[in-house]
This record gives C-alpha cells, structure tokens and sequence, in this order.
C-alpha cells in the first residue's frame, strides 16, 4: 500500500531541491557512521598497544625497549620514544660542535619541547573526523528543517490551486516536510553523540601519551623513569 508519508513516495513526489536534501541528509548519515567505525576501530587499536609499555620500561637497553614495541609505523608510543632520541642525539651534538648552545640552550627544556611536539602532534591526527561530526551535528537539524519548510510550502501551493484544504492534497506535503525533520534528527543525533565519543576516548589517550612523555622526559634527564608509586 502506497502512503503519502512514506520515505518511496518522498523520492517520487519531491522535487529537485526535496531530494538535494534527502540525498545530503543521506551522504551526512553514511560518511558520519563511516567515521565513527573507523575512528572506534582505530582507538581500539591503539589501546592494545599500552600493555607494551612495561615491555619498554623493563627492557635492558632503550634501543632494545623500542624494539618492544610493534607496528612501529602506526604507534605513537615507538614515534615518542624515536623522536626523543633523536632530539637527544642533535642535542648532543650540537652541544659538542657548539659549546656556546650549552649557555643558551638547557638540555632538560629541550627534551621537554621536543617531547610535547611530538605528542601535540599526535593528538592533532586524532582530530581526524571531528570537525565534520561536528558540522554535522549542528548542521543536520537545520537542513531539515529547510526540508520541512520546503515540505510546507508545497502543502500551501495544493492548498492554493485547489481552493480547498482536503487531506488527500496536502497529505504528500505535510508527510515530506515530517520525514524532512525525521532525517534530520537521525543524521544530527548520531553526529553529535558519535563527535562527544570520540572525543573523550581521544582524550584519554592522549593522557597515556602526556605520561609516557613525562616518563621519557625524566629517564633522558635523570635516568630513570617517574616512579609509580606502586
């Protein structure tokens, strides 16, 4: 049975810009629930990779901790710990070949700078998907209700020819510009909660990855990592 407030009669009875806005509500929907997929798997992923940690600290030399870690081109705790080393090692030499840098250039703010670039830059490619989830979400409810609008709009028109206001000729209009609303709730929602997710779980790996910096600055400046306290 075919009903004037089906999504079908929707695409078949809309207009031009009625189904430029299902299609955008539809695009917005797919690339939001490819993102949050893509992002969970990827977090996931790298949540895995904390249990090598303790392989690292308990390694004999440091060359031999960063053999600990796998997947050397995908994690950020290996990119931390070689980016560390190679601001020790141009430290060093720098230090050797221009003894004046040790009067302007302390090596314990160096490794700090050094070590807070990388994570910075780290937690920046975490970012990845956010802004559009947030466009999304805020967006989303506003190009329904454009759709609602437009819906309305039609439903004036039939009720202009005719001269009349029988539901069987506004029944299409009202049923497009509430789907219109429908969609755009469907696409907002999912944005919005998908965007507050993300986001979170960014942060507190990017907590494990400030402490892991905090611990590699503290073994290239003393030796020895932060204890625990455990």
């Amino acid at each position: 049975m075919n009903t004037p407030f089906g999504i079908a009669n929707l695409w078949l009875e809309g207009d031009a810009i009625t189904r430029f806005v299902a299609i955008a509500l539809l695009t917005c929907s797919i690339v939001t629930w490819v993102i949050l997929l893509t992002r969970l798997w990827d977090l996931r992923n790298l949540r895995k990779l904390k249990p090598e940690l303790e392989q690292f600290w308990r390694a004999t030399s440091f060359e031999q901790g960063l053999q600990a870690f796998s997947n050397h081109a995908a994690n950020p705790y290996y990119q931390i710990a070689k980016s560390a080393t190679k601001a020790s090692a141009h430290h060093q030499n720098q230090s050797t070949n221009h003894r004046e840098l040790l009067q302007t250039l302390n090596y314990s703010e160096w490794m700090a700078r050094s070590i807070k670039n990388s994570v910075d830059g780290i937690a920046a490619s975490l970012q990845k998907g956010l802004t559009f989830l947030g466009s999304t979400g805020a967006i989303s409810p506003f190009i329904g209700l454009f759709g609602t609008v437009w819906g309305i709009y039609h439903a004036l028109i039939s009720i202009s020819s005719s001269g009349s206001a029988q539901i069987d000729q506004v029944a299409g209009p009202i049923g497009e510009a509430l789907i219109m609303t429908a969609l755009g709730l469907a696409v907002a929602i999912p944005a919005v909660l998908a965007f507050n997710a993300i986001n979170r779980a960014n942060k507190l790996f990017v907590a494990d990855l400030n402490r892991f910096g905090n611990d590699l600055l503290a073994y290239f400046v003393t030796g020895a990592r932060i204890s625990s306290g455990e």
